[in-house]
């Protein structure tokens, strides 16, 4: 069954305009004073610069509800879709409203985020982004009493009780891209380690993150270009919806 999704170009857009609180607040991107009295000339302009994105976006009739990822570029200054709709899955838990994710909830969180670095366990793989091969010693701290929290690190660097191991059994994070949320800067317990991923199955929900197939995140890392400051927007519809009031 699949939902009708005629206006996902204007949402994708008007969504950007929505979330701008949140993009300020855990945007990889330091901001000054002057951008963080004028939200709107920052957002406009950091988007401007951006050619690439992901959104990833629950829709709901009834009792029904499925998640898909869509590729959106922009070209002559239109965005359009590359490809998608991509099944997936998010937390399960669903999409903590904007601002409110905490560490452990179960939720993905709502905004919009840089995507700067691809994971992996091969030493290189087909992709523009910059790579880093996921190790047996690799972790990203999840203790929210860490100094390091919500940072890869390796196993005898740090003191943490609570992470997440890079090289997992299950290949989950086979291939990866870090979604760069509350990374700068790391506030402790609003979450950590948020990837997009590869799913355990189409109907299993992640801890927090967005999951896909294998296939279809190969076709997304071969995609992304760095130089087209790649972004992900992330969110349920009806509450993107609501924040937009």
């Amino acid at each position: 069954m699949k939902i009708n999704k005629t206006f996902i170009l204007i949402k994708a857009i008007t969504i950007l305009l929505a979330l701008i609180p949140i993009y300020l607040c855990f945007s990889s991107s330091a901001i000054s004073e002057a951008d963080a009295e004028e939200p709107n000339n920052y957002l406009e302009r950091e988007t401007n610069k951006s050619t690439q994105i992901l959104l990833a976006t629950n829709y709901s009739l009834l009792f029904f509800t499925e998640t898909n990822v869509y590729a959106l570029e922009r070209k002559d200054g239109k965005w359009k879709t590359v490809f998608g709709p991509l099944d997936a899955v998010a937390g399960k838990n669903g999409f903590a409203p904007p601002g409110e994710k905490r560490e452990g909830d179960g939720k993905t969180p709502s905004g919009i985020f840089p995507l700067q670095l691809t994971f992996g366990y091969d030493d290189i793989i087909v992709t523009k982004m910059p790579y880093r091969q996921a190790l047996a010693d690799d972790l990203w701290i999840d203790d929210v009493n860490a100094t390091d929290y919500n940072r890869w690190v390796k196993k005898m660097a740090t003191r943490a009780v609570s992470y997440e191991k890079m090289k997992r059994s299950d290949n989950l994070y086979k291939y990866g891209i870090v979604i760069e949320y509350n990374t700068n800067p790391v506030i402790k317990g609003y979450g950590s380690a948020i990837f997009f991923h590869i799913w355990r199955g189409k109907d299993v929900t992640t801890e927090g993150c967005v999951a896909v197939s294998e296939d279809n995140i190969i076709r997304i890392l071969e995609w992304l270009d760095p130089t087209a400051r790649p972004l992900i927007i992330m969110g349920n519809e009806y509450k993107m919806e609501n924040f937009l009031k």
